[in-house]
């Protein structure tokens, strides 16, 4: 039985003061449909938080932020090039290639976790062009990434400008936005457009709320008939202020600071922890709140029948210059904003133990 819980940062409920907020918003009858103060109130904090004029709408997914926001910048002739393990190719059972109408995704390598301009430059420069393929008309990042790791903003930056120059728009997928803004220290918008993001898949569901995402356009122009997507893909909800408040709640005296900053240090500690257990070792920097370790599968199995639960992950973006060996897998730890040092440090003792150990 599964007792030590770090498989993800979804399986936690959510928190506590946006719990309130939702059980505050229910009472008496609002406006629907989006047309509640609540919503306009969040809009308006959105707006501030990034220091622009922003188009936001509020929806209850990853995958239909990321799907809706890939058909608003890439029309059904097109593709979008992102990482090729990159959540919006990988984990979205083709929703974004629905809604953009039969467009194409193409994933490229990332080795260290991230992309590069000079990856996605080399792939542009050997695209045969004509009509026999699709041209590239976004491309999409993960912040943070799938391994964990984060884009820096002059990072950010470089692949805007390269995108820019290829006639492509830049999109950012941030169902870790805050954990990521967290450890960078910079501003949201140092994060975003004025690097050159042009939509931001706004995740909240990661950090404290219950359902809550938002696609973020900070050219309000490319939203124009964003509206009728979102109501098409059956995101549009008549009761929106029950999501709206979660939000609310999350921006209110920067509550997703506190979460994110708390499940970062859980994720550190935990990093720090493993990188000094015999025979473990990280297989990317601890960036935000995701470990992943390298250790020998038969400790991984045995951590697991032990109650310790966590994913094994592929090692597709491994450095190559830092393989795996005979006997080794990545595992994933995830550590989210109700995760306790108790917790940690309970995982940390039976990777530790004699009998793991000898697994």
């Amino acid at each position: 039985m599964t007792f030590m819980h770090f498989t993800s940062d979804n399986i936690v409920g959510a928190s506590p003061k946006v719990l309130d907020a939702i059980v505050r918003a229910n009472h008496g009858p609002l406006p629907s449909y989006g047309a509640d103060p609540l919503t306009k109130h969040v809009q308006s904090a959105v707006s501030a938080l990034f220091e622009r004029e922003c188009a936001t709408f509020l929806v209850t997914t990853g995958t239909a932020a990321n799907a809706l926001a890939a058909s608003a910048i890439v029309p059904p002739y097109a593709a979008l090039l992102c990482g090729e393990e990159a959540h919006i190719i990988d984990d979205e059972c083709g929703a974004p290639e629905f809604f953009i109408g039969g467009g194409k995704i193409v994933g490229l390598p990332m080795p260290g976790g991230k992309l590069t301009a000079a990856t996605i430059k080399t792939h542009l420069d050997n695209e045969p062009g004509g009509t026999n393929h699709p041209p590239f008309r976004a491309l999409s990042i993960s912040q943070a990434t799938e391994c964990g790791t984060v884009y820096t903003p002059a990072e950010v930056a470089a692949l805007g400008e390269i995108a820019r120059s290829a006639g492509m728009r830049l999109h950012m997928d941030g169902a870790r936005f805050f954990n990521a803004l967290v450890t960078l220290g910079c501003t949201p918008a140092e994060m975003t457009w004025k690097a050159g993001v042009d939509v931001l898949s706004l995740g909240g569901t990661k950090n404290g709320c219950l359902m809550a995402e938002a696609v973020v356009f900070f050219d309000p122009a490319l939203a124009a008939d964003f509206e009728y997507r979102r109501k098409r893909a059956g995101q549009t909800l008549s009761k929106h202020r029950l999501v709206a408040s979660q939000f609310k709640a999350l921006f209110e005296a920067d509550h997703w600071r506190g979460l994110a900053t708390h499940a970062n240090a859980m994720a550190r500690r935990l990093s720090q922890a493993l990188a000094t257990t015999p025979g473990v070792r990280l297989a990317w920097p601890t960036e935000a709140n995701e470990v992943f370790a390298i250790m020998p599968t038969t400790r991984a199995d045995a951590m697991r029948k032990a109650g310790a639960g966590f994913y094994e992950w592929t090692a597709r973006s491994l450095d190559p210059s830092h393989p795996l060996q005979p006997g080794e897998s990545v595992q994933r730890f995830v550590c989210s904003f109700a995760t306790t040092a108790q917790d940690v440090e309970q995982l940390v003792a039976l990777a530790r133990s004699d009998a793991i150990q000898a697994a």
